[in-house]
């Protein structure tokens, strides 16, 4: 019996209506300027969650939509994936409450699992082993943030990054049609230093340092913003440095273990960060005249589920073709890094 290989066959997204724009910033922070906002972060406007809207409901609209689309039926998934640091509660999983709303097969498994920025790989990693090893056929794959929830309206290193957004993703087993066809997912790098956790945080709110009225009193933090321990806490220029430092030898370790070379690459795809840090790390890959993603301009950082946004926007765009091999770059929050390279075939939606 022929092993079956993994391959992406639909992506759907969800952006709330509401949506922040530079001209509100501006009169918040008024030493700034849209302009401004745009060349140095490359975002004009970010969808926001509303103010009853959780990471769940988006997922549920983003599945909503690939399952309208005619990719597959409910009835044909069996498992789904959901990545979220923005559960809707902390027990029990948002899977299962996912997974009753959608009205799938009992016989589906569904997990959540918290990771950021490079969640989107690490799924794709999850679900290619659940279909490659026989324990599923059709995964949905699931990505929601909304981070807007965890940011005080005051800070300014963090505000004028985020977007709220969902993406789903039909992962499908597909038999080889000889035996020299190369898997239409994978090879996989991954990386993790928690050491670097503390650069990207919300102090309080779980077990270490439960949620109090003493975490929720708000404070300046010195440089222009303001927040409570409840809040999310960004170091930027660490955050900065530690892209850098990871993803040029990350690219390297990929290509070297496909066996292929940036030539080969028919379009990069990296973790929609903004647009100073794509710049950078474009110039820092070698990547410069490549077909590289790079816009943020109405989504912001959408964290897992900027890859997968991306991927479609690049599909619509014209800038992916079927058949033509794609790197997806994630990094951040953890600290945790993970790349992988995808040929989408002739029958993708998006």
């Amino acid at each position: 019996m022929k092993r079956s290989f993994a391959e992406i066959r639909s992506i759907a997204c969800y952006f709330p209506c509401k949506t922040l724009g530079n001209a509100e910033l501006v009169e918040q922070f008024p030493h700034w300027t849209a302009e401004k906002i745009v060349r140095k972060l490359g975002i004009d406007r970010r969808p926001i969650a509303g103010d009853g809207e959780t990471a769940a409901d988006m997922a549920v609209a983003a599945a909503e939509k690939l399952l309208e689309n005619g990719s597959c039926t409910h009835d044909e998934i069996d498992f789904l994936l959901f990545c979220t640091q923005s559960p809707d509660y902390f027990l029990p999983t948002s899977a299962c409450l996912i997974h009753e709303r959608l009205g799938l097969p009992k016989a589906c498994g569904a997990l959540d699992f918290n990771l950021g920025c490079s969640g989107y790989i690490y799924g794709l990693s999850l679900a290619k082993g659940l279909i490659e090893t026989g324990a599923a056929k059709k995964v949905l794959f699931l990505t929601s943030e909304t981070y807007s929830k965890y940011i005080n309206p005051d800070d300014r290193a963090s505000r004028p990054l985020f977007g709220d957004a969902a993406a789903a993703t039909l992962v499908a087993a597909t038999l080889p049609k000889n035996k020299t066809d190369e898997e239409p997912i994978g090879p996989f790098v991954f990386g993790t230093d928690g050491s670097g956790a503390d650069l990207l945080i919300v102090p309080a709110g779980g077990h270490r340092l439960p949620a109090s009225p003493e975490t929720a009193v708000c404070s300046p933090d010195g440089k222009g913003s303001t927040r409570s321990l409840n809040q999310l806490k960004m170091h930027g220029p660490g955050i900065f440095s530690f892209a850098v430092d990871r993803v040029p030898p990350m690219v390297d370790e990929l290509l070297q273990k496909s066996g292929k070379t940036r030539e080969d690459i028919g379009c990069f795809i990296f973790h929609q960060a903004n647009k100073y840090m794509l710049d950078r790390l474009q110039e820092l890959c070698h990547l410069g005249g490549m077909n590289y993603f790079n816009d943020v301009m109405q989504r912001g950082n959408t964290v897992s589920s900027s890859i997968p946004v991306a991927v479609a926007d690049a599909w619509q765009r014209g800038m992916l073709k079927p058949d033509v091999w794609t790197m997806l770059a994630g990094f951040g929050v953890g600290l945790s890094w993970g790349a992988t390279l995808i040929n989408l075939p002739k029958e993708f939606t998006a």
